[in-house]
């Protein structure tokens, strides 16, 4: 099982607070798979809008963690060319359904799966789980 911690991350990804959406890695396979996990906290930003009263995460915001997930196993997959930075960029997404609310204390579980590689464009195909239960 290969996993990575918070320090890890935050040398694979560009984001930082507030936009930084993924915890932990708890298991991937370069070019195969990852999942990661977001612990979701009032302290979030977004909950001060969204909604006053009734905090809910915004559905685009578990897209995003999906995204950096994606991004994290497209670095850990990609073989060092020296000279040759990365970007990574969320370039579509297709059949997106949000199947229930995800509110403070909620921890999200967040699945991808490669589908295709084609150099520098992958397609993957990813999920976001509270629990047992489809986000």
């Amino acid at each position: 099982m290969n996993t990575l911690e918070i320090g890890e991350i935050l040398n694979l990804l560009p984001h930082r607070y507030p936009f930084l959406l993924i915890d932990k890695v708890v298991d991937f396979e370069p070019f195969e798979f990852i999942k990661a996990i977001k612990n979701v906290t009032i302290n979030e930003p977004f909950f001060q809008g969204h909604f006053p009263g009734m905090p809910i995460m915004p559905g685009v915001l578990m897209l995003e963690a999906l995204a950096q997930a994606g991004g994290i196993l497209y670095s850990k997959s990609r073989i060092p060319e020296p000279g040759l930075e990365f970007v990574y960029y969320f370039a579509g997404i297709d059949n997106v359904k949000f199947k229930q609310i995800v509110v403070p204390g909620d921890q999200l579980t967040i699945d991808i799966k490669v589908l295709v590689k084609k150099r520098f464009f992958w397609r993957m195909q990813g999920t976001v789980h509270v629990g047992d239960k489809l986000a």
